[in-house]
């Protein structure tokens, strides 16, 4: 069976930032180097635009990238299902994988990624730990990755600052910092791509598309603002 304890390790990438959390980047970096070169050149990178000795600056972008916007939560059942009842259906079966494997939690969910990269090197079944890469993990990253497209990032922010009357302030002008947690999420692809070897399956959109809900939200607004407007069909 495939020794997968790394993944315990590449799962600090998407943790809170502390004062100790370049040095944990650092560590993964030196793990992966010589064996996952894609991986380390985009964390190589990622270290580049990490303002290391910022803390308050790091924990923003975590939070701007991973808690503001919803279509880049680590919850990655959510990526996939929005609140479907395929996610709850997905919670259920991960929480019992958590608790067979004695994977903690935490505060976090099931689905919460770093705790489905932790469970990774505990599950016994090979066919499980496949399964979870090629139909949750691999098609999640994919759909997060793909929100860092410059185009995608300035519609979204059009949009957000529409809605909600303003835009939440960048915590920097260079858009590369402002996303910069597309190298960690591209180098855990990479590294995954590279142990599993999977089919890389065509995504459709996600079904809770921050950008396509707020873009209802505002189209839903200028009808409400509009002369004799009416929402419940009898008037």
């Amino acid at each position: 069976m495939k020794l997968l304890g790394h993944y315990h390790t590449i799962a600090d990438l998407f943790e809170y930032p502390d004062l100790e959390y370049p040095q944990r980047v650092r560590k993964v970096i030196e793990l992966l180097n010589g064996d996952y070169p894609q991986a380390v050149t985009d964390l190589e990178r990622f270290m580049e635009l990490l303002p290391e000795h910022e803390l308050l600056t790091m924990q923003e972008l975590f939070t701007r990238t991973f808690d503001v916007q919803s279509a880049t939560t680590l919850d990655i059942g959510y990526v996939l299902f929005g609140d479907d009842y395929k996610r709850g259906e997905l919670l259920a079966n991960l929480s019992r994988e958590h608790t067979e494997a004695n994977n903690d939690c935490g505060r976090e969910l099931g689905d919460h990624l770093p705790n489905i990269l932790r469970l990774m090197g505990k599950l016994k079944s090979e066919e499980l730990i496949f399964e979870l890469v090629q139909e949750l993990i691999a098609p999640a990253l994919l759909l997060m990755i793909s929100e860092f497209v410059p185009e995608r990032v300035e519609k979204k922010n059009k949009a957000y600052k529409k809605h909600y009357k303003t835009l939440i302030e960048a915590p920097s002008e260079q858009l590369e910092v402002t996303t910069l947690y597309q190298y960690t999420l591209k180098a855990l692809y990479a590294v995954l791509k590279q142990d599993f070897s999977f089919d890389e399956k065509t995504m459709s959109e996600p079904t809770n598309d921050f950008l396509q809900s707020v873009i209802k939200e505002n189209e839903i607004e200028v009808k409400a603002e509009q002369p004799g407007a009416c929402f419940s069909g009898t008037c």
